[in-house]
C-alpha cells in the first residue's frame, strides 16, 4: 500500500507499522479476496487516521472488486466503503478532529480511494463524520452508506414534506429501511413491500405505517387501496422499473427515485407521466459533494443518537471473512447489511 505523508507527531497516537486487511490485487470472484498483512497507513496532509472498529459491505463494493464497475483502483486495492472507529492521528491542516474521537465515514474505495475493510485507513477529513457516544460502531457502520444514500434521495431529489405519502419498494433491504425510517421521522405516511412475513414484520418495526406482502397481494391494487389520490414519491430499489405501473400510482406532481438498473432499459409512458407533472430523480450516492454528505450524516447522528434510525443488519462476520460476506452478499437477498467487525 502506498503510504502518503508525514503526521503531526504532537497530536497523534502511534500505530505499529503491520495490520490486517482484506484486499485484492485484481477484479475477479469473491476468490481473488486476500486476508492478511498490510504496512500500516500514515494521515498524510487532510486526512485522519482511523482505528477501525466496524466496516459493512454494500452491493457496490462487489461490483467493484469484480469489475462490474470500473475504477482504477490502487493496488493493493482494499474493499469497502464504510467504517465506523476511533482518530489515532491526524495529517497537516486538520482542525476539526483529534486523536480519541469516535468517528464514521463512508464513500470509500470509488473514484480512486482507498477502500476500508482494514484495521487502520487514512481517510480525507471531509469524508470523515463525528460519531455521537450514544451510537456503537456496528450501527454507525451498517448505516453509512444506506444513510446517506437515502438522504440524499429523500431530502435533496424528492424534498419529501410532512404528510406527504411514500411508496417505497424493499424496506427491509439496506436503502430501503433507511428511507422508510427517515421518510418516518420526516412526518410522511409509509408504505412499503416485502416478501414474507417475517420481513413485513420486520418493516412494521422499522415504522410502516402500511406494509404490502407481494408475495400474496397486487402492489398497485393495494397501494391504491391505501392512497386512492396516489402516492407523491416513490422509491424503486428493483433493477427493472416498470414505469406504466409507477406513473399509474404517482399522485398529480409526484415524485418518483431510482438508484439501480444499470443495464436497465424499460419502456417509459411519456404522456401520461408529463400530464401528471411528474419528476423522475435518478442518482448514485459517491457523486455526492462532501457538503452534501455532511449534511446527510449531521441528520443521521441526530436520528441516530435518538434511536429514531436503527441498524438492520442481517448477518455479523469478522473482517477475516470478508471474501464470505461478498459471497453472501451475492448469493441471496441479504434483507439488510452485513457487518464485519474489526478486532
Amino acid at each position: 500500500m502506498e503510504l502518503v505523508g508525514p503526521a503531526k507527531a504532537d497530536r497523534n497516537l502511534q500505530a505499529t507499522n503491520a495490520m490486517k486487511a482484506a484486499y485484492i490485487n485484481q477484479t475477479g470472484s469473491a476468490d481473488v479476496i486476500q486476508f492478511g498483512d498490510l504496512e500500516d497507513p500514515v494521515a498524510g496532509p487532510g486526512q485522519v487516521l482511523i482505528r477501525n472498529h466496524a466496516v459493512s459491505v454494500n452491493p457496490i463494493d462487489t461490483y467493484v472488486r469484480s469489475g462490474i464497475v470500473a475504477f482504477d483502483l490502487p493496488e493493493p486495492y482494499l474493499l469497502g466503503c464504510d467504517a465506523a472507529g476511533t482518530v489515532e492521528s491526524v495529517g497537516d491542516g486538520v482542525d476539526s478532529f483529534s486523536p480519541g474521537d469516535r468517528v464514521w465515514c463512508t464513500n470509500q474505495g470509488l473514484l480512486g480511494r482507498q477502500g476500508t475493510f482494514a484495521e487502520r485507513i487514512a481517510v480525507g477529513a471531509e469524508w470523515c463524520f463525528h460519531l455521537p457516544d450514544k451510537v456503537d460502531f456496528q450501527t454507525a457502520a451498517a448505516n453509512a452508506l444506506v444513510g446517506v444514500t437515502a438522504h440524499l434521495g429523500l431530502f435533496r431529489c424528492a424534498a419529501v414534506e410532512p404528510g406527504e405519502v411514500i411508496l417505497v419498494i424493499g424496506g427491509t433491504g439496506g436503502v430501503g429501511a433507511m428511507v422508510v425510517q427517515m421518510a418516518k421521522a420526516a412526518g410522511a405516511t409509509v408504505i412499503t413491500t416485502a416478501g414474507s412475513d417475517e420481513k413485513c414484520a420486520r418493516a412494521s418495526e422499522l415504522g410502516a405505517d402500511h406494509v404490502i406482502n407481494y408475495q400474496d397481494e397486487s402492489i398497485v391494487e393495494a397501494t391504491k387501496k391505501i392512497a386512492p389520490k396516489g402516492v407523491n414519491v416513490f422509491w424503486e430499489t428493483r433493477r427493472m422499473p416498470n414505469f406504466d405501473e409507477a406513473v399509474d400510482m404517482l399522485a398529480p406532481r409526484g415524485r418518483m427515485i431510482v438508484m439501480a438498473g444499470r443495464d436497465s432499459r424499460p419502456e417509459f409512458p411519456v404522456g401520461p407521466f408529463y400530464v401528471k407533472e411528474c419528476s423522475l430523480h435518478g442518482f448514485v450516492m459517491f457523486k455526492a459533494t462532501s457538503l452534501e454528505m455532511r449534511r446527510c450524516a449531521e441528520e443521521m447522528n441526530r436520528w441516530m443518537a435518538g434511536g429514531k434510525l436503527v441498524a438492520n443488519i442481517a448477518h455479523t462476520l469478522p473482517l477475516s471473512d470478508a471474501a464470505q460476506a461478498h459471497r453472501i452478499q451475492e448469493a441471496e437477498n441479504v434483507g439488510g447489511k452485513i457487518v464485519l467487525t474489526v478486532e
